[in-house]
């Protein structure tokens, strides 16, 4: 296996854990009544821009560690040089997550309109987003092993 795909299935298992137990974490604080949920909006406002910097600092820790476990595993480096067949599949994974979030997003604006209550349009936008990541690094993951 490639370092790339080793570098996206563990950013794939990455995101997958950060969300479920930042997810975990709010339910539970939410069960608890730590939240003030009487204004529902500042409730999934926070939950949103709470999880981004935890999601990415979660992250960097996360891909730090694996390059040095790997280094030390493997005794190969991270290779410095992308080639053409690098940026490539990273165009290609890019814009297939992008199509999946703006569906997603299109998606999350029907329960606005049908009257709805507002936590329905936040749920499928968040879902979107962790769907539109899990797709992108499925999509590297695929094209690293078939090829383009």
């Amino acid at each position: 296996m490639s370092f790339q795909e080793k570098r996206n299935l563990v950013s794939l298992l990455s995101t997958l854990l950060i969300f479920t137990m930042y997810s975990l974490y709010v339910f539970q604080k939410y069960q608890e009544g730590s939240f003030h949920t009487s204004n529902e909006y500042r409730f999934w406002g926070a939950f949103i821009l709470i999880l981004i910097p935890v999601s990415i600092i979660a992250k960097v820790i996360i891909h730090i560690i694996f390059s040095i476990i790997n280094t030390i595993a493997t005794k190969e480096k991270e290779p410095l040089i992308t080639d053409e067949l690098d940026r490539l599949i990273y165009l290609k994974s890019t814009r297939n997550s992008h199509y999946v979030f703006i569906i997603g997003f299109l998606l999350s604006m029907i329960p606005l309109v049908m009257d709805q209550p507002p936590y329905v349009m936040f749920i499928l936008l968040i879902g979107s987003g962790l769907l539109s990541e899990l797709v992108g690094s499925i999509t590297q993951l695929y094209l690293y092993r078939r090829g383009i």
